[in-house]
């Protein structure tokens, strides 16, 4: 499956730039900590394969876990310390990785059928005590990673199972529907790690919708921090108002939407609305949300309707769907439909391209990828009503999300590189951007493009 634009980090970069603008010792582990998150980005593309077990999808008698120490360098893995059916070794951290790792293995196993992040038995692994006052925690494609905070605003990463649960799902999302991570799919993919990430937590507290906080990373933040949590699901925007952390700027509804190059075009700030969406459906309804809107949800991102850059409402017109066929046309599908519409989200019919109706399909579209040592160049002329209708949609949607031009900006090429090139005057897209810059997805459609 594809990769995502950036590393999956729990703490937006937008609150860690406000932390870092201070002059207390934690501003400068908060500059310290951009800093490793600026090169774990960069370092993405290079990773190897995720370890995955033999096997098939079916239900296995429990998780493969393994958990490292980074003896609080920044060299990944680190020291083994605990292995699957192990005792506790008495580090707080290390085990409570463990455990979280195993309460989200159940809930997917047990709630949706689901054998570990890519449905056959892929190994969950996990470092702790990563950096010297290493402000988050993150997935990186292989493994969590968790920092142990300042002792200042932040505690350790680990002792927080929604925080666990959400970077463990963005491997799901990377496994079952590749969102890209950028604008609304970016978001998207955010907010399915927060929905399964407080799913993860309710399940294991046996808690109804009506019973639980919806906040994501409560037991982060240190006494002193105003505020409760990262984030607030049902009421995004209202988790902390801190003289160091800032207020929190998630939106509640598309009124608020934020528009910005910043935060991979914004997908912490806006991940508020399609949070709330699911939260207001889970309420709505009652009774175990792992049960209801959760089940909604993940037919979605596992089905075979979700395309790389889904936007909102296609999103939203996908969850309604997936309420009709599981439940009928009753009181799930209208909690769904309420709850897109309060938060200003409308519904797009789910086989119709996201944010691309206006492009003419017969308007030429030219593919070209140049570089390398010989210095090679294949190009290909084209349209989109020519390509397979999968590839049609997927580049409707790149064309229109401004994904491209995105990758662009960013793209840093290096000598012999190879990049690609895409022009489509009828999207008023002229780009190029190094093969390294791109996520797997892109490639792959820009190869069979040029392969035709």
């Amino acid at each position: 499956m594809s990769d995502p634009v950036a590393v999956a980090q729990i703490v937006p970069p937008y609150l860690l730039q406000h932390l870092a603008q201070g002059s207390e010792p934690i501003a400068e582990q908060a500059r310290a900590t951009l800093v490793a998150d600026t090169q774990k980005r960069r370092a993405r593309s290079r990773r190897t394969a995720p370890t995955v077990i033999a096997g098939g999808s079916a239900a296995t008698s429990g998780p493969s876990r393994e958990i490292f120490d980074a003896g609080h360098s920044e060299n990944l893995p680190g020291k083994a310390v605990r292995a699957e059916g192990a005792p506790a070794t008495g580090d707080p951290a290390a085990d409570e990785a463990y455990d979280g790792f195993g309460a989200t293995w159940k809930l997917f196993d047990e709630v949706y059928g689901r054998n570990s992040i890519d449905g056959s038995g892929m190994a969950l692994l996990g470092t702790v005590h990563y950096g010297e006052g290493y402000q988050n925690a993150f997935w990186n494609g292989e493994r969590m990673v968790f920092g142990d905070g300042d002792g200042v605003i932040f505690g350790r990463f680990t002792a927080s199972l929604d925080v666990i649960g959400h970077e463990l799902t963005h491997g799901v999302t990377e496994h079952a529907a590749g969102l890209t991570y950028r604008n609304q799919s970016g978001a998207l993919n955010e907010s399915v790690s927060d929905v399964f990430g407080v799913l993860v937590a309710q399940y294991r507290a046996g808690q109804t919708a009506a019973e639980a906080d919806w906040l994501i990373g409560a037991d982060l933040l240190l006494p002193g921090v105003k505020g409760v949590a990262l984030r607030n699901m049902l009421h995004p925007g209202t988790a902390y108002d801190d003289p160091r952390l800032g207020k929190d700027p998630q939106p509640a509804d598309m009124s608020g939407y934020v528009q910005t190059s910043s935060d991979n075009g914004g997908v912490h700030y806006n991940s508020g609305i399609p949070n709330r969406a699911f939260a207001l459906t889970a309420t709505t309804l009652g009774g175990h949300a792992w049960e209801t809107a959760g089940r909604v949800w993940y037919d979605v991102l596992t089905g075979p309707d979700i395309q790389p850059g889904c936007d909102f409402a296609t999103f939203a017109a996908l969850t309604i769907n997936a309420a009709v066929a599981r439940f009928g046309e009753g009181a799930e599908a209208a909690a769904v439909r309420s709850a897109w519409a309060s938060v200003g989200v409308g519904a797009r019919a789910a086989d119709a391209p996201p944010r691309g109706e206006g492009i003419d399909p017969n308007a030429p579209l030219l593919v070209r990828r140049t570089g390398g040592f010989a210095g090679l160049v294949r190009e290909r002329r084209t349209s989109l009503a020519e390509l397979p209708r999968s590839d049609r949609r997927a580049w409707t949607g790149l064309l229109a999300d401004q994904t491209l031009a995105a990758l662009a900006t960013a793209s840093r090429p290096t000598p012999d590189a190879f990049c690609y090139g895409v022009v489509c005057q009828a999207a008023e897209v002229d780009v190029e951007v190094a093969e390294h810059d791109l996520p797997g997805h892109v490639r792959a459609l820009l190869e069979r493009t040029l392969e035709g």
